[in-house]
């Protein structure tokens, strides 16, 4: 959708920083408290996006866990994403390079950052699952060059706010339609660059499985990766309980060795750092956004669809 400016945009905007104000002035247990009591009442209330959470979460894990658990995951879902909003406005104003001990922990990251020390590039990859915004925010604080690609928010003031307040701690954005046009620039300097890698790509991506069930994956993960010769460090950053405290990790990195002596580099990329992302979410599939319409565009030959909830 394109940016909408104009009176109601701004009215929107300044609605939202007021709420934000709001929010400030309590702690944040007592907002992500607040989230929850939310998430449940729009469980009610919006029955479209509980059937879509349910039937996703059955699609991917109905065989392993029974169907109260179903429920329960799909539920627990729409809180953390209630509670990601609390996240998204406190984390800048909580976490600095002195206390972040006190919210995160980190586990298995000792390549990883060997791999940013050494600045020729890299791609950093995470899914929509747990806070999917904190471990490029902290790597950004930490003084590494780091730039993410994100889709714009259609409102243009709230769109600018939200990148200022990135930009503060050291963290670049890019829009993702000029993703490849700055990646050049980006990794050739030794920066790295960061993806939500688990968006359906339409019917021209690239079909891998994710939890058993062909689902399309954009190509231009997999090519970047190539074309350069980096490597790719598939990161997670997973909520303890109900509290604003993290574990921030690594699932895998793939190295451009891994890949050189295949016949379809591509594909098997592709998949490999999907089924990355699929490990880290089977750990804690509550925190996984299973809203998301992730299996949405299906294969041209695909004879027996699964069952996809609207």
């Amino acid at each position: 959708m394109k940016s909408k400016e104009g009176p109601r945009a701004w009215m929107l905007y300044a609605m939202a920083r007021c709420v934000l104000a709001v929010l400030r002035c309590f702690p944040v247990s007592w907002n992500l408290r607040t989230a929850r009591l939310i998430a449940n009442i729009w469980w009610v209330l919006i029955p479209r996006h509980r059937k879509r959470a349910i039937g996703h979460v059955r699609l991917a894990l109905g065989d392993d866990v029974s169907e109260s658990e179903v429920e329960r995951i799909a539920r627990d879902s729409l809180k953390q994403l209630a509670m990601f909003a609390i996240d998204f406005a406190f984390v800048p104003h909580l976490i600095d390079e002195y206390n972040w001990k006190r919210y995160v922990r980190l586990n298995n990251m000792d390549d990883a950052l060997r791999v940013l020390l050494e600045e020729k590039g890299a791609l950093l990859l995470s899914g929509h699952f747990g806070n999917w915004e904190l471990a490029g925010y902290l790597l950004a604080m930490f003084g590494f060059d780091i730039t993410a690609i994100m889709r714009p928010l259609d409102n243009p003031y709230l769109n600018r706010y939200v990148v200022g307040m990135r930009k503060r701690k050291g963290m670049e954005l890019v829009d993702k339609k000029g993703a490849t046009k700055h990646a050049q620039e980006i990794i050739q300097r030794g920066g790295a660059l960061g993806f939500i890698a688990d968006q359906n790509a339409g019917r021209k991506g690239q079909f891998v499985d994710f939890f058993g069930v062909p689902a399309s994956t954009y190509k231009s993960i997999g090519l970047l990766a190539m074309m350069y010769d980096v490597p790719i460090i598939v990161g997670y950053a997973v909520r303890i309980g109900n509290k604003f405290e993290y574990e921030v990790g690594v699932e895998r990195i793939i190295r451009p060795s891994e890949w050189k002596s295949r016949d379809k580099p591509l594909p098997w990329i592709t998949q490999e750092y999907t089924r990355a992302i699929e490990a880290s979410i089977r750990r804690a599939p509550e925190q996984y956004l299973w809203i998301h319409r992730r299996w949405k565009s299906r294969p041209r030959k695909e004879t027996t669809p699964p069952p996809l909830p609207a």
